[in-house]
């Protein structure tokens, strides 16, 4: 890979997708974007390639957006007129889920930590949730005064249905990893130190 911000490691058939900038708690920056959609564009290229395994470098999975870089106008989505902005949305963070969307290989989510707003988008990409103890979920857009424009409002009512992902989204409130399992979030709930390998495991059968 290209971006520093994105880890691939194969095992055999599988690939372990890492985000990799855990000073932000993974927060999904444009280097961050870029990185993830290099790759999920090329993976249907590639034969060799069974299922894939997302997961996220440090303690959390991904804090969604990076508010500094919104309040700094340094990602495209947040600057420039209206239709700059909705360019930006379009060719940034809306081409992960459609780049999901036709993946010919299963994505297997391994969730520790926070995956908060668009984080939670992220791991709703993904076709099943493997979380540890400490996995939590929030769909949190409403704090900074904007909607899930990555394609949150279509997946996560799909995950958990549309009255929860309603709660979810209008109250802000984190579900925590027990919760997170009875809703659907998540299919199961593994030790810590365990959790890449029983992702692992799973993506081999």
């Amino acid at each position: 890979m290209s971006d520093a911000k994105v880890r691939i490691e194969r095992d055999g058939g599988v690939a372990l997708v890492t985000l990799d900038d855990p000073t932000t708690r993974n927060a999904l920056t444009p280097a961050l974007v870029g990185g993830l959609a290099e790759f999920l564009q090329g993976a249907n290229a590639d034969p060799t390639l069974s299922c894939i395994v997302l997961t996220g470098a440090g303690e959390g999975f991904c804090s969604g957006g990076n508010v500094k870089d919104m309040l700094a106008a340094a990602d495209p989505m947040y600057a420039g007129s209206p239709f700059e902005m909705q360019e930006g949305y379009r060719n940034g963070i809306q081409a992960v889920p459609k780049l999901f969307h036709t993946l010919d290989v299963p994505v297997i989510g391994a969730i520790h930590g926070a995956a908060i707003g668009a984080g939670c988008d992220l791991a709703c990409m993904c076709d099943f949730r493997i979380g540890s103890p400490t996995a939590r979920f929030a769909e949190s857009f409403l704090r900074v005064g904007i909607v899930p424009g990555d394609g949150g409002a279509w997946l996560l009512p799909r995950v958990v249905g549309v009255p929860r992902s309603l709660e979810m989204a209008l109250t802000c409130r984190m579900i925590e990893a027990e919760e997170a399992k009875d809703w659907g979030l998540l299919t199961k709930i593994v030790p810590a130190d365990q959790l890449i390998e029983s992702a692992l495991a799973v993506a081999k059968t």
